[in-house]
């Protein structure tokens, strides 16, 4: 079994599936979940290629998050599409980010992914609350490379 394979348990997998799903209802956003063993580019390209590879770029608004993580690297990623980033200040990600950190520390990583979640999404929903006509555009499921 590979080291991502083993990285999460199913139960695991699907606590963060639900935390997508509700950090999701109360923002037009997408947020998805990308766990690989490890990247031989730079971990901000590679965030950027697999946002591109997952077509996170062609939702309406532009509001996509991915939280990239390569498991062996010991290295994460949030990346944000630019709709978000044309309104939000630089440092946007860094609460979530230190909330992940702060668990990934300790060995908890789906407790780390899952905070990271519902954080993004209320950080999300101050700037993209919900609408009534919002459609899931993206899946749930976690990718992994």
């Amino acid at each position: 079994m590979s080291k991502v394979e083993a990285f999460l348990t199913q139960e695991e997998e699907q606590e963060i599936i639900s935390a997508i799903r509700t950090a999701e209802k109360n923002t037009s956003g997408e947020i998805r979940i990308h766990i690989e063993a490890s990247s031989e580019k730079n971990h901000d390209e590679r965030a950027l290629e697999v946002f591109h590879l997952l077509k996170m770029n062609n939702t309406k608004d532009e509001n996509a998050v991915l939280i990239y993580v390569a498991v062996n690297d010991k290295k994460f990623v949030i990346y944000g599409d630019k709709g978000i980033n044309n309104v939000v200040p630089d440092n946007f990600w860094n609460s979530t980010k230190d909330v992940m950190q702060n668990h990934f520390k300790h060995g908890n990583f789906k407790q780390g992914i899952v905070d990271g979640i519902l954080k993004a999404g209320e950080e999300l929903q101050e700037h993209f609350p919900w609408q009534i006509d919002d459609e899931d555009e993206l899946s749930n499921e976690i990718s992994k490379g």
